[in-house]
């Protein structure tokens, strides 16, 4: 990896290395010594989240934004997101870590499409705040598979384990849903997944409509119809932000210059990259890293 190049942060489970799943007690993590990153610094994840908050009030930070949280509020961090922890001495709870074959692998393609969507930032908020009735449903839930993890432990643990982490999945997704804060049953919801796949692959390429278009056989109108009908914005809009977003990474995260960052982002031309970011964040490249 290129010096000052992103942090990314892979999957490791000390306690069954060979399981693709791990849990933690969130008090039991802040206090952890043997980590090769510092938790509260911004990172990049290569693996999902939950985070449930079951006692105090404290944020957490996901991408750009602080979250506030408290008991009873869930965090969904899908891979390859930036977030950071925020210890302190009140926050108490349960982070559920795991690899997308520990879930995938084992569900039809169509299911886990749908349980993933949870963690899909582009389709709803990370944030859940849990009904006290829910809250209690789902910490028992996590308590099953606490007990499943630490205590029993044998030979049909992980199965039962990836069971209840799917039953859990949907739980908060249906919640999600009720609340309206989710996108889904969307006449071009796969389409649209199937998009952002390919801009947050290649946004450092091309930024052209027409050429995400022509790769998944559809005309540039079908295209923005597809944004539009999902998450109300049009192609260009949803190519942008998901530029921004990588920018703003590689500006938090690296120690490139200004010049090599729009290099790396596919600007031949500094000046065209200071002009598009301050056109989208109304900051400056280095006003942007400096306040952040």
């Amino acid at each position: 990896m290129n010096p000052g190049a992103p942090e990314h942060i892979k999957f490791q489970n000390k306690y069954n290395p060979k399981a693709a799943f791990d849990l933690l007690r969130l008090e039991d993590l802040y206090r952890r010594r043997d980590l090769d990153h510092s938790i509260s610094d911004l990172h990049v994840v290569e693996f999902y989240n939950i985070l449930l908050i079951e006692e105090g009030h404290g944020k957490h930070t996901v991408d750009f934004t602080d979250f506030t949280c408290e008991p009873g509020t869930v965090l969904a961090i899908r891979k390859d997101q930036l977030h950071r922890f925020w210890p302190n001495d009140q926050l108490k709870g349960s982070l559920i870590i795991f690899t997308t074959d520990f879930l995938v692998s084992y569900l039809e393609q169509l299911e886990s499409q749908k349980s993933l969507q949870l963690f899909n930032e582009m389709l709803g908020s990370p944030k859940l705040q849990l009904p006290e009735d829910r809250f209690r449903e789902i910490s028992a839930l996590v308590s099953r598979m606490q007990r499943e993890y630490f205590e029993i432990n044998d030979n049909y643990s992980l199965g039962i384990i990836r069971s209840e982490l799917h039953i859990l999945i949907n739980q908060l997704y249906r919640l999600k849903s009720g609340q309206k804060q989710m996108i889904a049953d969307r006449k071009y919801l796969s389409e649209f997944i199937e998009l952002q796949k390919l801009v947050e692959v290649q946004a450092s390429q091309s930024l052209k409509v027409q050429e995400y278009a022509r790769q998944m056989g559809v005309s540039a109108k079908t295209l923005n119809n597809i944004c539009k009908s999902t998450i109300n914005k049009t192609a260009k809009e949803f190519i942008d932000e998901i530029c921004i977003k990588q920018i703003k990474r590689l500006l938090i995260n690296t120690e490139w210059s200004v010049k090599e960052i729009a290099y790396a982002s596919g600007f031949e031309e500094t000046t065209n990259f200071f002009k598009y970011f301050k056109r989208h964040t109304t900051l400056t490249p280095e006003q942007f890293r400096t306040s952040s």
